[in-house]
């Protein structure tokens, strides 16, 4: 048969697929005999408070070993700080050495200021309104972080970034003026605001024998069309989707944050349960995802949107909120939960 009479429905079905295999995923059955996910994350979930407890251990998640089978990963601040099993119930264990892992950021150690060309993009700089995302923002009690985009509930537009870097860990409140740029990035008011404080989901830290855990550290600031763009400078991947996509283990992905600009790198981890240090204290996340990738992130960049990086439809899906890492490994809150908690959508500006 020619294939320019092959059906819709043939053509769908090859789109589908392509669109699957670009985004990472899923894990074809047959390929890997090694145990399931469901199981993995069964065994993960099992050990992970009583592995938490121990000195050096700053996080647990599932993970996929060289030859494509399912994992329990096990991160620590160095190596042989806990003597733990070479497997769980069967599912093998694999340590990672990420140091401690902190939120990207809120307090003076921002990253180094790469050195620009004559036509680089200031990253840190005041930029003419409407600003681009990813670049640097913050409340004025914060150094600086990063615009992650633009949402809107369908009436109203407002700026997407951390709790951390908009809500100053918990310590803000609603009608806040934010910066374009940052304070540590020459930002100040009234000159520099571009948005207000709107909402934010508090952070509950660690304390005495209780640690709750945390789904998101994000916050959204009111704005408006003429302040706040939707595309990232014109040496980023440009503007997010509206449609996201949930992260799998090998998933490609890039962001475009303040302090690293536009970098890529590779899910390696989901399902994750970690201990993030602040300058208030630690507190824990649940369901969180783990991006493996030289220079992924540094300080600065927290509030940065990982989208993913593949072809046609499948490339700038929004994936995670970027808010933790390590010299290492960087964490993200799955973009779906932060978007529901606020009844919002990133907004494409279509």
């Amino acid at each position: 048969m020619s294939i320019l009479r092959w059906s819709r429905s043939r053509w769908a079905l090859v789109a589908a697929l392509l669109i699957d295999v670009s985004l990472g995923g899923p894990r074809i059955p047959g390929v890997s005999t090694g145990p399931s996910f469901a199981a993995a994350m069964a065994a993960q979930e099992s050990v992970t408070a009583e592995w938490l407890a121990m000195n050096g251990v700053v996080g647990t998640a599932v993970g996929l070993d060289t030859g494509g089978d399912y994992v329990v990963k096990v991160y620590l601040t160095a190596m042989g700080v806990a003597q733990l099993p070479a497997s769980i119930a069967g599912i093998p264990v694999q340590y990672e050495i990420t140091g401690p892992i902190r939120a990207l950021n809120e307090t003076g150690s921002d990253g180094p200021a790469a050195a620009l060309a004559a036509d680089d993009i200031d990253r840190r700089g005041t930029f003419a309104r409407p600003v681009p995302i990813g670049v640097s923002t913050g409340h004025s009690g914060v150094t600086a972080g990063t615009i992650g985009a633009r949402v809107t509930d369908g009436s109203r537009v407002f700026a997407l970034s951390n709790n951390h870097v908009y809500a100053n860990s918990n310590d803000a409140r609603p009608g806040d003026p934010l910066l374009q740029p940052g304070v540590a990035d020459g930002g100040r008011a009234p000159t520099d605001v571009v948005a207000t404080l709107h909402d934010f989901e508090p952070i509950e830290f660690c304390g005495g024998f209780r640690c709750p855990m945390n789904r998101m550290d994000a916050a959204i600031a009111a704005t408006t069309t003429d302040d706040v763009g939707f595309e990232t400078p014109e040496d980023g991947y440009g503007s997010p989707r509206t449609r996201s996509v949930e992260a799998t283990l090998g998933m490609k992905v890039q962001k475009y944050g303040r302090t690293t600009g536009y970098t890529h790198g590779t899910v390696s981890g989901v399902n994750a349960i970690i201990d993030v240090s602040y300058r208030t204290g630690t507190a824990r996340f649940e369901d969180q995802i783990l991006i493996s990738g030289n220079g992924f992130s540094q300080g600065g960049d927290s509030g940065s949107l990982i989208v993913s990086e593949g072809f046609l439809a499948a490339d700038r899906r929004p994936v995670g909120l970027l808010f933790a890492g390590s010299p290492t490994s960087t964490i993200a809150n799955p973009i779906d939960v932060v978007l529901d908690r606020f009844d919002v959508r990133i907004d494409e500006g279509g």
